[in-house]
């Protein structure tokens, strides 16, 4: 039998020497972190706090050089977008967005029911581009604007820095991350971060995607999301599917964080970004809503910030298939379902009428808002103070058919959220049909811009050579195959068979003297695709180019 007075130092020399086995092993492990209290990345995938599964669709906007634009976030909104991407400026390039606005952005975010990506600017094309700064110092801008972010983290995810490295000095772009994450994670930033690849956004070099499980596993809090920037260097399906592809195999979360229709460094391919972002349901912001320069102009999504003037990019990545109306859904922390929702969206603009023959007239209508989104809009005709449904439509533009020649109507539109709420009506338009169709001179070009097995893309110009401007047009060609078009932008397309009707958009319904307007479409298609031989524009044959 032992003595109480061995037994004591035995035990005690035995738990030193465990401890001396365990010390160096704790040293080794990193302290616990404590869980992400908004949105989280979890099995590669996004996670609102609620587990809700959440897929970005939406834009960028271009915030630090437009800050009088800040109304565009209603606007985005409004088009069926649940992101945006926030451009700000850490000072250091552009004017410094300070705390005050910072926390402005967030609020204008959270009451138009948006999830806010926000990212620094200034790190753009580091190492190439004059002037650019380190991730460093963009987490150095965070941290002093982490005021207007702390508690934020259901609503707000914080794009470190924007395509931080060009094409020189890219390799640093590993390190450089790692140490921008960790910055920001002692600083007390809980939020998911997103980091943007090197190679200006496009990572041709693949060192974000053959890195970017270490980067992951360098937050303490495995919560970012990497983000790839889609323009020339993915020009064909193939390489986009395998970029994304391998990080979904990985269980790496990814979005495309940019992408366009065109670029000055190629065509990319969008319609499969949209597709394959479909597919694995990933998310993709679209650059951007409007305000671009220096040669890329085409990228923008709306004329002027004018949201009522989609360009063919903005109709294509609005309206077209897989686009944001179709497939984006509000993020959950913006409250319960439809049926609570007792609030009616706001009136519609008052209608505006092109495309006016004997027999029909097209309407088009600033987009009313709402809290939770508006589902559609209804017209209806007027006839002594008595209303009439006409015809309903998601979008904000109808084409009302069945009208008698020579004869005054009157019309107004309602818009509809998910819950069935209605809103004021509209303001009033009155038009008179004409006595019979009108046309002028008119010549059309038609080409195939791209084709793959079963589908193509293709561009339509219509140009006036006749001496007066048209103000509204119907155009009409058969196909000489089994062509069927899926989606259009420039116009509204409706396909009987062969015979195809695309009547004007509102901003390609005037088409002046001598001047042109252009369509794009995507179709589907057998082995063979010819083009059609014969156009007519408002009932008149036009000569084919």
């Amino acid at each position: 039998m032992r003595s109480p007075e061995r037994t004591v130092p035995r035990t005690a020399g035995l738990l030193a020497a465990l401890l001396g086995l365990l010390l160096p092993l704790l040293a080794l492990t990193p302290a616990a972190h404590a869980a992400p209290t908004g949105f989280r990345v979890e099995n590669g995938r996004l996670l609102e706090a609620s587990g809700n599964d959440f897929v970005m669709r939406g834009v960028n906007h271009a915030h630090t050089w437009y800050a009088d634009r800040i109304g565009s976030l209603a606007h985005i909104k409004a088009k069926g977008a649940n992101t945006v991407r926030v451009v700000l400026s850490s000072g250091d390039r552009w004017t410094r967005n300070d705390t005050a606005d910072v926390a402005n952005v967030v609020a204008q975010c959270k009451q138009n029911r948006l999830i806010c990506v926000l990212e620094v600017h200034d790190t753009t094309g580091y190492g190439e581009q004059s002037g650019a700064v380190t991730l460093s110092r963009a987490a150095d801008y965070w941290i002093s604007v982490q005021s207007a972010l702390t508690g934020q983290e259901d609503y707000v995810v914080v794009n470190i820095g924007n395509e931080p490295h060009g094409n020189s000095g890219y390799t640093a772009w590993t390190a450089d991350t790692k140490a921008a994450i960790q910055k920001l994670r002692g600083a007390g930033f809980d939020h998911t971060l997103m980091v943007d690849a090197p190679n200006w956004g496009q990572d041709w070099a693949f060192t974000m995607r053959d890195n970017a499980a270490s980067v992951f596993a360098a937050d303490p809090d495995a919560n970012t999301v990497f983000s790839i920037h889609m323009y020339g260097v993915f020009d064909t399906a193939a390489e986009i599917s395998d970029y994304l592809g391998r990080f979904v195999a990985a269980k790496l979360p990814i979005v495309v964080g940019e992408f366009g229709h065109d670029h000055s460094d190629g065509n990319p391919d969008e319609n499969t970004v949209l597709a394959v972002t479909q597919q694995l349901g990933l998310g993709y912001l679209g650059w951007s809503w409007s305000g671009n320069g220096g040669g890329v102009e085409y990228l923008d999504m709306v004329t002027d910030f004018d949201p009522d003037r989609l360009t063919s990019w903005g109709e294509r990545l609005f309206n077209g298939a897989n686009g944001i109306a179709a497939t984006s859904e509000e993020a959950a922390v913006y409250g319960s379902g439809p049926g609570d929702d007792t609030t009616a969206p706001t009136a519609p603009g008052t209608p505006r009428a092109s495309a006016v023959t004997a027999s029909s007239v097209t309407l088009n209508w600033g987009a009313a808002t709402d809290a939770v989104g508006v589902t559609g809009y209804d017209v209806v005709r007027i006839s002594g103070g008595t209303e009439s449904a006409v015809t309903t439509t998601t979008g904000t533009s109808a084409t009302v058919t069945g009208l008698g020649a020579n004869t005054s109507y009157t019309f107004a539109v309602y818009a509809r959220d998910a819950a069935g709420n209605r809103s004021q009506r509209s303001g009033t338009v009155t038009v008179t049909t004409s006595p019979g169709g009108t046309t002028g001179a008119c010549e059309v070009g038609y080409r195939v811009t791209g084709e793959w097995p079963g589908g193509f893309q293709g561009e339509v110009t219509v140009r006036n050579t006749g001496s007066s401007a048209v103000d509204g047009w119907t155009l009409r060609w058969a196909f000489p195959s089994d062509q069927r078009i899926t989606h259009m932008w420039g116009g509204t397309p409706a396909q009987s068979g062969a015979e195809v009707t695309v009547t004007s958009a509102s901003y390609t319904a005037s088409i002046p003297a001598s001047g042109s307007v252009t369509l794009g479409f995507t179709g589907t298609r057998s082995a063979a695709n010819p083009g059609p031989t014969a156009f007519s524009l408002n009932g008149a044959d036009c000569s084919v180019a």
